[in-house]
């Protein structure tokens, strides 16, 4: 997983309460059993003009040329809530975001952004709206993502302050998914382990077959 330390990128506006993972990746865009090719269905019902098509509707955000390549996005409450697909966090980072802002998360969702490299930035309701207002008018919808001094400014020096857990943040800035955080407790297992083995050789034991 790549470390997150700062990111200034485009940031793209889909200020909707309630973003739900179907919305983020409907089921059917979920073709590969391993996940793979999930950005061209990221938001597939918002994004195309029909079902089952690839016409872009130009009115969907990440259609119009403002926000292409947007690395951050700014939505609203809720987001992530349903069902606890995995997927959803993958789309997004397939698509190329690193960051989502938003004034709350499904705990679930939170999660699965952090164990895939995505900061979920959490603030209040009036900061989103702002940050929202000057994305839409602004004379470059650009942002920083500051993970260290936990903020998020604007090109005109404005800043907001972000919330996230100690734990996520370490985790983002060393770049360690789940696994790779219980890695660095190796020490302590294999301790752990050679004194269990002592306690209890039995459980050690190979099976024996008959």
């Amino acid at each position: 997983m790549e470390p997150f330390t700062t990111l200034t990128a485009v940031a793209a506006p889909l200020l909707r309460d309630n973003i739900d993972t179907d919305a983020i990746i409907p089921s059917r865009e979920m073709r590969d059993p391993l996940g793979r090719g999930l950005a061209e269905g990221l938001f597939a019902g918002w994004r195309y003009t029909a079902i089952g098509s690839r016409e872009p509707d130009s009115d969907f955000v990440l259609n119009q040329p403002r926000y292409a390549d947007a690395k951050i996005l700014v939505t609203g409450a809720n987001v992530g809530c349903g069902s606890s697909r995995e997927h959803a966090a993958w789309a997004l980072s397939q698509y190329g975001f690193r960051a989502v802002i938003a004034s709350s998360f499904n705990a679930i969702f939170r999660g699965n952004c952090i164990a895939n490299g995505i900061v979920p930035a959490a603030m209040c309701d009036v900061a989103i709206e702002q940050i929202g207002a000057l994305l839409e008018t602004g004379a470059e919808p650009i942002l920083t993502v500051d993970l260290e001094s936990r903020t998020v400014t604007a090109p005109s020096g404005q800043a907001w302050r972000f919330d996230i857990s100690d734990e996520a943040r370490e985790a983002l800035l060393l770049g360690l998914d789940p696994i790779g955080q219980t890695l660095l407790l190796r020490d302590r297992i294999e301790a752990f382990r050679a004194a269990d083995r002592e306690r209890r050789g039995w459980a050690y034991s190979p099976i024996l077959k008959a």
